[in-house]
């Protein structure tokens, strides 16, 4: 079992060792504990999470909910696998799911300091021009050829993100089986097509003003892409199937 997946069972590492391990939390303590890790959770978002079902605290008589140091090791949970590993809600629930049936080990499990490592977003990453020349192997007149047809761009002064250099990567193991820049064109159209139909779907939900609708919307944009993801790859893997006679 991972450390990550023990937390969200047994956070007891995690528990303050002063007495309290039974104590229950407000919203905004657990929101005081988690933002040491997770700077850009919000009550919003707690919210949300609960209504996605991937958490269920207590309710005081008067309505207020009150987290055990279970629910934070749920959410912390969520959280990692969000940040580190950018899962779908759905995929984690599952996750949340399967280790709950598992039978608990006997013995204290260490952890709760999960994801210490953080990872950034993509989008954050700034790699320069040589980094990614020697990280990718691809030459510069190949690069060159990917950034005037679209598939490659860079940020001024030169930089490139983590996903510019996901798609380099790709394309130079395409390139030695023998594809050429010309045939990636259609893999950029069809991103194209599909972002566009992607956006109209956000579209009401990326309008709107309230801080749990546009937490909606970023985790439909990852449900939608993990989905987009597994149709291509079992459409393209029925299709060898058939042309190989399997």
């Amino acid at each position: 079992m991972t450390s990550s997946g023990a937390a969200a069972r047994d956070p007891g590492a995690s528990r303050p060792q002063d007495g309290r391990e039974g104590a229950l939390m407000s919203i905004g303590e657990v929101l005081a504990h988690l933002r040491t890790e997770f700077p850009d959770t919000t009550i919003s978002k707690l919210r949300f999470l609960e209504a996605e079902g991937l958490v269920d605290p207590q309710r005081t008589a008067s309505g207020y909910r009150k987290y055990s140091w279970n629910d934070v090791a749920r959410l912390r949970f969520v959280l990692t696998a969000q940040r580190d590993q950018y899962l779908p809600l759905r995929v984690i629930r599952e996750q949340l799911d399967r280790m709950e049936k598992e039978p608990v080990v006997p013995q204290r499990p260490t952890l709760v300091a999960v994801g210490t490592q953080r990872a950034t977003d993509p989008a954050d990453t700034r790699i320069p021009k040589a980094d990614l020349v020697e990280r990718t192997g691809v030459d510069e007149v190949l690069l060159a050829e990917l950034e005037q047809i679209g598939l490659v761009s860079a940020r001024p002064p030169g930089w490139y993100d983590a996903d510019q250099v996901i798609i380099v990567e790709a394309v130079v193991g395409l390139t030695r089986y023998g594809l050429e820049v010309r045939h990636l064109r259609a893999f950029r159209n069809a991103a194209d097509r599909e972002v566009g139909l992607f956006t109209q779907l956000l579209a009401p939900l990326a309008r709107q003003q309230d801080p749990a609708a546009r937490a909606r919307a970023v985790e439909t944009a990852r449900e939608l892409q993990a989905l987009s993801q597994r149709l291509h790859a079992a459409l393209v893997r029925s299709g060898l199937r058939g042309e190989l006679g399997r």
